[in-house]
């Protein structure tokens, strides 16, 4: 089987009817959403993992805020 390329996948999705484009756009778009969101979920059970354990400190939103402020 031969690899999908996104040349070859843009081919065959302009190659769809406009409908199906649009079916296609959204079904994208809530998948990229779902994964982002799983990946968030992720992302927090760690950070509060970490916090519970210590190896992450509380901080104030307005260090955090200086501290982004600073680095740029």
């Amino acid at each position: 089987m031969s690899a999908l390329t996104l040349d070859r996948v843009l081919t065959s999705a302009e190659a769809l009817p406009a409908e199906e484009q649009v079916m296609l756009e959204e079904l994208l778009r809530r998948r990229r959403i779902e994964t982002w969101r799983a990946e968030t979920a992720t992302d927090a059970a760690q950070s509060a993992k970490a916090l519970r354990t210590g190896k992450l400190k509380p901080q104030s939103v307005e260090g955090v805020i200086a501290r982004l402020r600073a680095a740029k």
